[in-house]
C-alpha cells in the first residue's frame, strides 16, 4: 500500500522494503520463547521481510510485575548467548533484525536493551532504553538503569533503523531526536497491556497508545513500527495490536489483540521525502526557542 508520488518528486529513487513484526505470547519456558521467535523470524523472511522486529524482552515472561531479586537471573551479557542466536538467524535469513533483551552489563548493573543486527549477522548498533517506568506491575526502575546510548540511528544495508523501547513511545522528544539522527523508521519493541480491575479504562488506554504512535509518524515524517506482546502473564493481559504507520499517518498493518502472529508491511521509503515536503515540520522548527525543553519544568 503506497501513496502516489507527485510529479515533482518522481526524481526520487523508489526504495521499497518489507518490515516483519513477530508478535508472540510468552511462557515461563525460556527456550520455547526463543524458539518461537526464531520461527517467527523465518516466517517473516519467507513472506519477503527485509527487516524483522521482535517484541520487548521476548526471551521470557515480562520480569517486572514484582520487585523480585530472583529475576536478575534472567539477564545475560550482550553480546552473549542470546545475541549469538539472533545473529545466526539474521545471517541465515539475510534480514536486518531488531531484538530486545535483559542486559547484564556488570555486577548489579542492568539495562533493557535493543540490539540491531545487520543481514550478515554483525551487530550494527545497540540502544539502551532511556525512559524507565515505575507503575503497578511495571516496576522497571527496580531492574533497569536508564540508558546512556542517547537517541540514535543505526545505518544498515536495508534502512536507517531508529531503535527505541516501549515506554519511550510516550515521549515526543525521543521520537524527534531519533528521527533527527537520521532514522527512516522508528522501532519500538513493546510489552504493554491491560491490568485486571481497570476494565473501564482499557479502550482509552489502548487508543492513547495507538494515537501516540501515529502522531510520531506524522510529526517526524518517518515510518513507525511497534511490536507488542499478546497473551496473559499474571495480572497483565498484553494487548498485542502490533502496528506499522507510514509517514503520513496511514495505517499499513495492525495485528490482533489476542493472537500471536507474524505481520509484514510494505514500506516505500520515498514517502519520507514526500511527507516532509508536504508537511515541512523540520523546516519550520524554532530551534532558537526550545531551550526550556532541557528544564524539568517551566519558569
Amino acid at each position: 500500500m503506497t501513496t502516489p508520488v507527485a510529479a515533482s518528486s518522481q526524481t526520487l529513487v523508489r526504495r521499497v522494503i518489507r518490515i516483519g513484526l513477530v508478535q508472540s505470547a510468552c511462557t515461563a519456558d525460556r527456550e520455547a520463547n526463543v524458539e518461537q521467535a526464531l520461527v517467527g523470524i523465518a516466517q517473516a523472511a519467507k513472506a519477503g521481510a527485509d527487516v524483522v522486529c521482535l517484541q520487548e524482552l521476548f526471551a521470557g515472561e515480562y520480569p517486572c510485575q514484582t520487585e523480585d531479586h530472583a529475576r536478575f537471573a534472567d539477564a545475560e551479557a550482550m553480546p552473549g548467548p542470546l545475541t549469538a542466536r539472533l545473529s545466526a538467524a539474521a545471517r541465515e535469513h539475510r534480514v536486518v533484525l531488531i531484538g530486545s533483551g535483559f542486559e547484564r552489563r556488570a555486577h548489579g548493573l542492568f539495562h533493557n536493551t535493543a540490539v540491531v543486527f545487520e543481514a550478515d549477522g554483525a551487530i550494527a548498533g545497540t540502544y539502551r532504553k532511556m525512559h524507565i517506568p515505575d507503575d503497578p506491575h511495571y516496576y522497571e526502575k527496580f531492574f533497569f538503569t536508564p540508558g546512556d546510548t542517547g537517541f540514535l540511528s543505526v545505518p544498515t544495508g536495508k534502512l536507517a533503523v531508529g531503535p527505541l523501547v516501549c515506554w519511550d513511545q510516550w515521549y515526543p522528544e525521543a521520537a524527534r531526536l531519533t528521527a533527527m539522527a537520521g532514522a527512516e523508521a522508528l522501532f519500538y519493541p513493546t510489552a504493554i497491556g491491560w491490568l485486571d480491575g481497570e476494565e473501564e479504562l482499557h479502550a482509552a488506554q489502548y487508543e492513547s497508545w495507538d494515537t501516540m504512535l501515529r502522531s510520531h509518524a506524522i510529526a517526524n515524517g518517518v515510518f513507525v513500527v511497534a511490536v507488542n506482546r499478546t497473551g496473559r502473564e499474571g495480572a497483565l493481559r498484553f494487548w498485542g495490536a502490533s502496528v506499522v504507520y507510514a509517514p503520513s499517518g496511514e495505517l499499513l498493518v495492525r495485528g490482533s489483540h489476542d493472537i500471536p502472529e507474524v505481520l509484514v508491511a510494505e514500506c516505500d521509503l520515498t514517502r519520507i521525502e514526500w511527507s516532509r515536503t508536504r508537511w515541512p515540520f523540520f523546516r519550520d522548527r524554532r530551534i532558537d526557542a526550545y531551550d526550556g525543553l532541557t528544564s524539568r519544568w517551566g519558569q
